[in-house]
């Protein structure tokens, strides 16, 4: 053997047999811990030791006994053999344990979902177990697509509207959206069974600033617009005020609604479901913990 560098898998082998053979106390006795005959073993010795240029062992009517070379060989198979036991114990540990960031943008208004997909996977990511750094942006979903298009977010969650090519997405859940009134508003004791789209059409709305698919544009653009928000949580305040009535989703009006300070209006009809999405780059690099953390997602589902 030239160098250590070009050890195979049979030389190994061959330092594995030689380590039994001198715990053993000799070739006979390592047959049945070997499973292997004694000339086996002593044809697989022979070849170690043409392999190193140097005898290994006395062996024979005086008994066995290393020389002071295969106790040096010994000393060095142990060395060895539990660098290779260690290596493949930290290389499974990488299996199990998950180590680096992730940089993840979502929309605004979305933690109160009943589907927490997101929650989900986040805790498994998370974990004890694992080691990753969470950094979460919260901002418009313009903002969160280019962050996740320019790289300096791995994963963005938004509505399925308007995405560019470039992006793959994977469906999290529909975001049920209904109109709806404060208690001061005059529609708010008004009951359903007379309450008609060309009633509600008479009264200030709320219309966004904020992208949204076709269907329900249409549900606002059928309103008497008075007013704009740039958001959700900017439609909520005009709704409290009592003057506009305006689309909101059902999970973030829920609270309002069970204090009894909101209310839908003719939810039969007016209503719509936002599809949300992840996004990630269809070019993107393979990171660890970013295709772990859509390992969770989809498991989440």
């Amino acid at each position: 053997m030239a160098s250590l560098g070009q050890m195979s898998d049979y030389e190994i082998r061959l330092i594995r047999i030689f380590k039994t053979v001198v715990e053993c106390g000799g070739f006979t006795a390592a047959e049945t811990t070997l499973g292997i005959s004694r000339s086996a073993i002593s044809q697989h010795m022979n070849d170690l030791e043409g392999r190193l240029g140097f005898s290994l062992c006395q062996r024979g009517r005086g008994g066995f006994s290393l020389t002071e070379e295969g106790k040096e060989i010994y000393q060095a198979g142990l060395t060895l053999l539990t660098a290779l036991e260690t290596f493949k114990s930290d290389v499974n540990a990488l299996h199990q344990t998950i180590k680096g960031e992730l940089n993840i943008g979502i929309t605004d208004n979305l933690v109160t979902l009943p589907a927490m997909h997101v929650t989900n996977a986040l805790a498994e990511l998370s974990a004890p177990a694992h080691d990753v750094t969470l950094h979460i942006h919260m901002e418009p979903s313009d903002a969160v697509i280019r962050g996740v298009m320019d790289g300096h977010l791995h994963v963005g969650v938004v509505p399925a509207v308007n995405l560019p090519t470039s992006l793959e997405t994977r469906h999290l859940y529909d975001e049920p959206s209904y109109l709806y009134c404060a208690a001061e508003h005059p529609l708010f004791s008004e009951p359903d069974d007379i309450l008609d789209n060309a009633n509600i059409a008479q009264h200030p709305a709320i219309s966004p600033r904020y992208p949204l698919p076709a269907k329900a544009r249409e549900a606002h653009d059928a309103l008497c617009l008075r007013a704009s928000a740039s958001d959700r949580e900017g439609a909520a305040f005009l709704i409290l005020t009592g003057r506009f009535i305006g689309f909101l989703p059902e999970h973030v009006a829920a609270q309002w609604v069970a204090a009894g300070k909101m209310r839908a209006l003719h939810a039969s009809a007016q209503h719509y479901r936002i599809p949300f999405v992840l996004i990630t780059r269809h070019d993107r690099r393979p990171n660890r913990v970013v295709d772990a953390f859509l390992s969770f997602i989809k498991n989440a589902e």
